[in-house]
């Protein structure tokens, strides 16, 4: 006989066990029939949902349509959406790293707190219309590492304070639309230089001092409403020797009880190598307090290491009942999600906008900061040259403005060669649309020309934070090879586009720019600041130690 949960029917332990898993779903994929026809087994084998990743706009919205359709229970379709949907979806809108977005807003100024929350509701109506009801943001994590390989740029900062602020303004917003909004990566994944991908992190604090740092965000999540809670794969010794995502002191002794926290508690991905070195990880995450299996390598395998687990006695069937209560809960309140027509192109301006506002004067000797620590002024680098050397008193070269192509072009009885360009870090996400006319050799990394003293140079330095890589900035070799060129250089700027804290290495520069992402659209703004069609707004989030 079946047992109703809220109204849901599910008819044998099979069902409960598939519930606890939010299996992959590769959204360029679905116009395979093999695929398609995978994950619709799943779908009737009771799969709790799925986490999307990548796809087009109309098609991927079809398929989560047509799943919700014969799925019993309603699916949860959760995605990575730090950068909007776009980061996942093509046809939607890419905003930039949350970073970004407490670079660009001042959270005591009204406008900038408005443009905060419609951009957060832009994102969640996005989410809306493709059928994603489980975006997994906000991440929570304080990233007081500057070596941290696969936090980085996706944090709001390094402080506690404005962490706090901007997630309960992202858990609202979302929350606010019937969004299952999701706070990560709990207990704090910021102060660790390992990617969790690739090993285990290992946190040295005390309790007492998660207390009062990596906790504060979480206390502040739970406090505005969020309804899930990731638990990262990592490890504290000063509380417990398993990973987080595995200890029941953690989860249940501290999220549960302490901070009294009742929505749905989500692993991280179960397909990183963090815990690769455990053995019935499916089970101890259950058994620890988790709610909710994400990612899995085979769900089918899942189940079956769950029911042998209960078999044996190491899994208790109550805990299983007690998550899926939690999860058609969660589901019930799906309904009260409505789609509403989507303004994609005042998204996309949005996003522009806010892109603009986040670049950030880090170091202009010839500038000065207004009242509120913004670089208000284009930094006077590129200077005329004459026959006796660099004059201060000629306009900069960069008001001059593009040629026809949208390219930078010098002014008239300037030679190129003065101009130079160093293309640093991962060149793939380099668009010489927006750098052409800088000097660049066909590899994209100049090497300096004959006298190269009298150069100005721009050095942009490309990153990315993901995971598998093991770091977010640039290798030691293509650092030292960078402040060598710099040395040479007679006047330069250095503009991170990625990971702020490459700027340490460059203390010498005349400017440093931190531009907190490396896509077209953030190039594109760069340029715009450099060349005084914009103003430098951003303020830098985190401490650069140079």
């Amino acid at each position: 006989m079946g047992v109703s949960y809220g109204g849901f029917q599910i008819t044998t332990m099979q069902q409960k066990l598939y519930q606890l898993i939010i299996s992959r779903l590769n959204g360029h994929d679905i116009h395979s029939e093999a695929y398609r026809a995978r994950i619709i087994e799943l779908v009737r084998k009771g799969i709790g949902g799925f986490i999307v990743f990548g796809g087009e706009l109309e098609s991927i919205r079809s398929f989560i349509d047509e799943m919700q359709s014969l799925a019993e229970i309603p699916l949860f379709i959760a995605s990575d959406i730090e950068r909007g949907v776009g980061q996942q979806i093509n046809g939607c809108t890419i905003f930039p790293s949350q970073m970004a977005f407490s670079a660009a807003v001042d959270k005591h100024n009204p406008e900038d707190v408005c443009m905060l929350r419609d951009a957060v509701r832009a994102i969640a109506l996005e989410a809306t219309d493709v059928g994603i009801n489980m975006p997994l943001i906000p991440v929570l994590d304080i990233n007081s590492n500057p070596d941290n390989p696969i936090i980085c740029t996706r944090a709001f900062s390094d402080n506690a304070g404005d962490v706090s602020w901007f997630g309960t303004e992202y858990i609202k917003a979302l929350e606010g639309t019937g969004l299952i909004s999701c706070a990560k990566h709990f207990p704090g994944h910021g102060d660790t230089s390992i990617d969790s991908h690739i090993a285990l992190p290992v946190i040295t604090k005390s309790y007492d001092e998660l207390v009062k740092t990596e906790l504060v965000p979480f206390v502040e999540a739970v406090n505005a409403g969020v309804r899930s809670i990731m638990v990262g794969h990592l490890t504290l010794p000063a509380v417990d020797s398993a990973p987080a995502s595995l200890s029941a002191k953690i989860i249940t002794e501290i999220l549960r009880k302490k901070l009294g926290f009742n929505g749905l508690i989500i692993t991280d991905a179960l397909n990183m190598s963090a815990l690769d070195d455990f053995d019935n990880v499916p089970a101890r995450c259950m058994s620890a307090g988790i709610d909710i299996l994400l990612h899995p390598t085979d769900p089918d395998v899942t189940v079956k290491q769950l029911e042998e687990a209960i078999y044996s006695g190491m899994l208790d069937k109550g805990i299983i009942d007690n998550a899926v209560e939690r999860i058609i809960k969660a589901k019930r309140d799906l309904s009260k999600i409505k789609k509403v027509h989507i303004d994609y192109n005042k998204h996309e301006a949005l996003s522009e906008h806010i892109t603009e506002r986040a670049i950030t004067l880090v170091k202009a000797g010839l500038t000065k900061d207004d009242e509120n620590g913004r670089g208000r002024n284009v930094p006077h680098i590129f200077q005329g040259r004459n026959e006796n050397g660099w004059d201060k008193n000629v306009p900069p070269i960069l008001d001059i403005g593009l040629d026809r192509r949208g390219f930078l072009t010098p002014p008239e009885g300037f030679a190129d060669e003065n101009v130079q360009l160093i293309i640093a870090g991962e060149k793939k996400f380099y668009d010489p649309s927006v750098w052409d006319g800088m000097g660049v050799d066909t590899k994209g990394f100049s090497t300096p020309p004959e006298g190269f003293s009298h150069s100005t140079t721009i050095f942009a330095i490309f990153s990315e934070t993901a995971g598998w890589k093991g770091r977010s900035g640039i290798n030691e070799q293509e650092k030292d090879l960078l402040i060598d060129i710099l040395k040479s250089s007679g006047k330069s700027i250095v503009i991170s586009l990625g990971s702020p804290y490459v700027l340490r290495y460059f203390s010498d520069a005349d400017v440093l720019i931190a531009a907190y992402g490396n896509n077209e659209k953030t190039q594109r703004a760069v340029m715009n600041c450099l060349m005084g069609k914009i103003e430098f707004n951003g303020r830098l989030p985190v401490k650069i130690v140079t």
